[in-house]
């Protein structure tokens, strides 16, 4: 896709532990055009935030990408010093953090954040003008401008968060990548949340990575789908063709999990047993251990991810020979 602003090519990252080395992402490719918005999708430890903050340069230690590439805008991460990382993280690509009380510094005022952020990647802009920017901002996230002078704690859970959005898009980045933008919030701050993404994406122009574990929102509000299970991408599709013909039993599993207000009598059934520990994979394919559809191949190779499709993709030997459809 000659337009993509965000290309990952087999990208793998590694965290060495006191028990060994713990793969959390591996094999990982896409790509991601302007204004598109990318769920990934997943139960906790699938990889998802490794996943995200690796695209930006954010592996926390002792993590490290292993094996492939990241391009931000046709430039290669990996070969970017550290104050152009730095840069290209501002304007390039940035990133809203799950918890946004502990982001925020609690004894600065919500200007001064501002200020900070645009002051240090242009230093020639005044402090009055950084908070005439930060004002406006905060009005296109739908906080009154006054609240400039409020310190974090003064502010709820939904403000605070809009905060962190308002911070992200502060220097035009092309990329945000949104961390699990609604946790802890009520459902109609959820909502709101959600609604501000995508009027922000359209209005600015920029692409957009949620992260989250509920599926029933990024079916709602993305354009394509990664689902995520024990590091790898389990299947990737376009969100309407994932929605219509789920194929990976994991992915059928998260959707019988997702309540429907219309059916009074839904059953909701629950994927059996739990993840694996990450540094004690099962042989063969890393989810028929909790898969009702698994056969003899399954327990002694790791199927690779095949397309199904135009834009579908499954890591599955239902669709690459052997087994019963699911």
């Amino acid at each position: 896709m000659p337009d993509s602003l965000l290309k990952v090519e087999g990208l793998s990252v590694e965290y060495r532990t006191q028990r060994g080395r713990l793969r959390a992402v591996k094999d990982v490719s896409f790509q991601l055009g302007k204004a598109e918005t990318l769920g990934i999708v997943g139960e906790s430890g699938s990889g998802k935030s490794t996943l995200g903050l690796s695209i930006i340069g954010l592996v926390p230690y002792p993590g490290r990408i292993v094996e492939g590439k990241v391009f931000l805008k046709g430039r290669e991460i990996s070969k970017l010093s550290k104050k152009e990382m730095r840069n290209l993280r501002a304007t390039g690509a940035c990133y809203v953090f799950q918890d946004p009380m502990t982001s925020l510094n609690p004894v600065k005022k919500i200007g001064d954040h501002f200020v900070e952020m645009v002051r240090t990647h242009q230093p020639k802009v005044t402090k009055k003008q950084a908070l005439e920017i930060a004002a406006k901002l905060l009005t296109d996230v739908g906080i009154q401008s006054e609240r400039i002078n409020d310190y974090p704690h003064q502010l709820s859970g939904g403000m605070r968060q809009r905060v962190m959005i308002a911070l992200a898009i502060t220097l035009n980045p092309s990329i945000v990548v949104a961390d699990e933008p609604t946790t802890a919030l009520d459902v109609i701050v959820q909502a709101k949340i959600l609604d501000l993404l995508n009027t922000l994406r359209d209005s600015y122009g920029m692409a957009l990575i949620l992260i989250t574990h509920d599926l029933s929102i990024v079916l709602e509000r993305s354009d394509k789908i990664l689902v995520m299970y024990a590091g790898q991408v389990v299947e990737q599709a376009q969100s309407e063709s994932l929605y219509e013909e789920p194929l990976h039993p994991y992915t059928k599993g998260l959707l019988k999990s997702i309540p429907n207000i219309e059916l009074s009598d839904q059953k909701l059934e629950a994927i059996a047993g739990s993840p694996p520990d990450l540094l004690d994979m099962p042989v063969g394919c890393r989810f028929w251990p909790r898969c009702g559809f698994a056969f003899d191949r399954c327990r002694k190779e790791e199927p690779s991810l095949v397309k199904t499709g135009e834009e579908h993709l499954v890591r599955c030997f239902l669709y690459s020979g052997g087994g019963d459809k699911a």
